[in-house]
């Protein structure tokens, strides 16, 4: 048995400096496993049968051929799979998406639904089966069509309200000096992970165990508990390591599949998707069409601000993408509206997407900021701190902290604004148009009960398990410093475990939520370890444990406006001639609270400017209105931005602290997309003095927008 012994205080704190991911050395050589990589004896091999029509009802099934292939198991369709409950409120309120809830009806209500599961010995034998699989349908005419006037659109709240509204528009309008009245558009965007989609089921001495690629541990256990109508203590999730997600890896048709697949043969069956199934299946962002109506007097500030978004959902699922959410944090007006709707449509689900709601939103408003900036003739970061509000615009409550000020005037120091002739279509390089542009960034800050355990051990090293997910972020390398500090020992002597929902539950990767969730929760696991070994107790062979809940701590925070915010920078390079349109640099400035290792937070909020590029000049999914699906559902047909594409990035912070926060910590593995394509858009208005109010900006829109006014 060891007494505890601790370092001095003077010790220097792990928090802040940079340090490499804990589990690098496994990446990079291999010996990290992900979810398709696990090996199980027995294992069997099922692969997904997507619908080819995009409405209708499944009129027969031919499985008979199939059955008879080599080494086909089994083929899982709405006339023999096994039953599911769909009537319960899951995470965060929200009913789940019936695409989980597999192979329960004959009705087709989008290209690509799933109709049934061939599960053979091998995977090349499954994807064979399921390709020479027969389905015969009855379709009827289908609808994809997305216009910003759908007669069907309505307000959804998701999230947080579909509606806010507060003084007389018309007459703030109508009083104003200055208006921009404006539509902006972006498509369909999907996720694209690194890793696709894979899981695999198994029946373990009566109890069901998922070995899975996912963004919460946690929160797949309860989806799955509830449609398989389980105790949750008899469902254990494991995702240790994970190759992205963005919002996409929750609780999806091929987990459940796979849950039906071992529960009816009763051996471990592995469900991988397809990187063109991932289209149709794992969620993506949904298009948008926004108006923004901004009214200011002669001074720039706003009297009037509305701001009005429809995306698409299926007819099976509500989900809104709520892009006009970013106004009601951002800028305060005397009339205050702004409208979240949808149109249902014969498409799948959308659903989480980096930044959901924010990215779209951010690049409407902020190019609307800068189209008032010019009319009133005023410096477009001038035109934003004159409109920062004292208060919540809509809330009313107080900021816990709005840095956005620092972050403005500290990165036009760097980026050299003073230098910019505000006159665009000036600058050249040759046969490049050169122009510079800025956007403002928000992304909210909050955080989730979370529980976590901390382990002393006789040999002076410690255990902290919680059920998180590195979805790539470092969050298992952050959470190990924040541990560390903690325990006031060298990260060296600590050993972080995540990913399994048998360690508690836990906040989810999402949201920007998950390391400072999950952070108050091990640090107050810490502290209360620490308390109990001071007294000096021995510490027997199987160690000394504490558990946290944070659910009491985190209900009794103040009420107030809790957000990351940033200032985004970008320079581009335009040939009209060609519409070629090439970022230089960016520079993204943020205000995004304590930074636990300075390495990985740099590296998370360069992906996010990087995603930012695709956003405005690549990213966008095309369907085909005959066959209501994608044009090119691959990386072949859906472009995204490559090495060539990224030019000198820097992403810097400044100091952001909130006194009434324990933890300090705020998110950061949204913010970085946030503004940046509003800000590249803005840059190419600079260059050639054309406004482009649809994303991307494709060659032949600039083409077609024409070389710049004399």
């Amino acid at each position: 048995m060891t007494a505890f012994t601790t370092e001095t205080p003077t010790r220097t704190p792990s928090v802040g400096t940079a340090r490499t991911r804990v589990e690098g050395r496994d990446k990079v050589t291999g010996a990290a496993r992900y979810a398709g990589e696990v090996p199980f004896a027995d294992l069997a091999h099922g692969w997904l049968v997507l619908s080819t029509v995009a409405r209708g009802r499944i009129s027969a099934v031919d499985s008979a051929p199939v059955l008879a292939m080599p080494g086909v198991l089994a083929v899982l369709e709405h006339g023999n799979a096994p039953r599911v409950e769909t009537d319960y409120v899951g995470l965060m309120g929200m009913k789940p998406d019936p695409t989980c809830a597999v192979f329960q009806h004959d009705r087709v209500p989008h290209l690509g639904w799933p109709v049934a599961l061939v599960v053979a010995e091998t995977s090349e034998q499954a994807r064979e089966a399921a390709e020479a699989l027969v389905v015969h349908y009855e379709q009827v005419p289908h609808d994809v069509g997305f216009t910003g006037e759908h007669p069907d659109a309505y307000p959804v709240d998701g999230h947080m309200p579909g509606v806010t509204e507060k003084g007389d528009l018309d007459a703030a309008l109508a009083a104003s000096a200055f208006v921009v009245d404006a539509e902006y558009t972006t498509p369909e965007e999907h996720h694209n992970p690194m890793e696709p989609h894979a899981a695999t089921a198994r029946w373990d001495d009566g109890r069901l165990e998922v070995i899975d690629s996912n963004q919460g541990a946690t929160w797949v256990v309860g989806e799955l508990a509830n449609l398989f109508s389980l105790d949750p203590a008899s469902v254990r999730v494991r995702s240790e390591h994970v190759g992205g997600g963005f919002g996409s890896k929750g609780v999806r048709a091929h987990q459940v599949a796979a849950v039906m697949a071992a529960t009816v043969l009763q051996r471990p069956v592995r469900v991988v998707l397809t990187r063109r199934q991932m289209f149709s299946l794992a969620g993506y962002r949904s298009p948008t069409i926004q108006r923004v109506r901004l009214g200011a007097d002669t001074g720039g500030r706003l009297r009037a601000l509305e701001h009005r978004s429809v995306s698409l959902t299926s007819t099976v699922h509500e989900f809104v993408e709520p892009s006009a959410g970013v106004a009601r944090v951002m800028y305060d007006a005397d009339a205050h509206h702004t409208a979240n709707r949808v149109v249902r449509l014969d498409v799948p689900t959308p659903t989480f997407m980096r930044a959901p709601g924010e990215a779209p939103g951010s690049f409407a408003l902020e190019a609307a900021l800068d189209e008032l900036a010019e009319q009133c003739g005023i410096d477009p970061i001038e035109l934003r701190l004159r409109n920062e509000p004292a208060k919540g615009p809509v809330s009313g409550l107080p900021f816990a902290g709005r840095n956005l000020t620092a972050c403005f005037r500290e990165g036009a120091r760097r980026f050299g604004w003073a230098e910019r002739d505000p006159r665009p279509g000036l600058r050249r390089d040759g046969r490049w148009l050169l122009g510079t542009g800025t956007a403002a960034a928000s992304f909210p800050s909050g955080a989730a009960p979370s529980t976590a355990t901390a382990t002393a051990h006789p040999d002076g090293t410690f255990t902290v398990r919680i059920s998180a997910a590195d979805i790539g972020t470092g969050a298992r390398t952050a959470l190990t410093l924040v541990a560390a500090d903690a325990l006031q020992v060298p990260p060296e002597r600590v050993t972080v475990r995540i990913g399994d929902s048998d360690f508690g539950p836990a906040m989810i990767a999402g949201g920007s939520m998950g390391t400072r969730s999950w952070s108050w929760a091990i640090t107050v696991a810490a502290g209360e370890l620490r308390e109990r070994l001071a007294l000096g107790a021995d510490i027997p062979p199987e160690g000394i444990t504490v558990r946290s809940d944070t659910t009491e701590a985190i209900g009794a925070l103040a009420p107030a406006e809790r957000h990351s915010f940033g200032a985004q920078f970008a320079e581009v390079a335009v040939d009209v001639s060609t519409g070629e349109v090439r970022v230089r640099r960016m520079l993204g400035l943020f205000a995004a609270g304590r930074i636990v290792n300075p390495l990985t937070a740099r590296n998370q909020f360069l992906g996010g400017m990087i995603w930012g590029i695709s956003m405005a000049l690549h990213e966008e999914a095309v369907r085909d209105g005959a066959s209501g699906g994608h044009v090119g559902a691959d990386l072949a047909g859906y472009h995204v931005a490559t090495h060539a594409d990224v030019p000198r990035i820097e992403a810097d912070w400044i100091e952001d602290t909130d006194p009434s926060d324990p933890v300090g910590i705020k998110g950061i593995g949204e913010i970085g997309i946030v503004g940046a394509a509003a800000a590249i858009a803005n840059a190419v208005w600079h260059a050639t003095g054309t406004r482009h109010r649809s994303l991307p900006i494709r060659p032949d829109r600039v083409i077609r927008a024409g070389a710049p006014r004399a």
